[in-house]
């Protein structure tokens, strides 16, 4: 259990690290493929792009935690 609330704080740390001094255009939310409309009345965002890739690195991540745990 140690191990692990240690790769997981590092993996925060690291994350930390790239939304403090990462580019700016790159945000989730902003990424290519991101649907964005905004009109006079309203705006509606549908991150597509931002969705997929949290999702393959969540998969990874659980992988290879999974394998490490075996």
């Amino acid at each position: 259990m140690g191990k692990i609330l240690i790769v997981v704080g590092l993996v925060c740390i690291i994350a930390g690290l790239v939304v403090l001094y990462g580019p700016k255009h790159l945000w989730p939310g902003r990424l290519p493929g991101d649907i964005r409309i905004e009109r006079e009345n309203y705006s509606f965002h549908f991150p597509i792009m931002t969705s997929l890739l949290l999702s393959v690195l969540l998969s990874l991540i659980l992988y290879f935690v999974n394998r490490w745990k075996n």
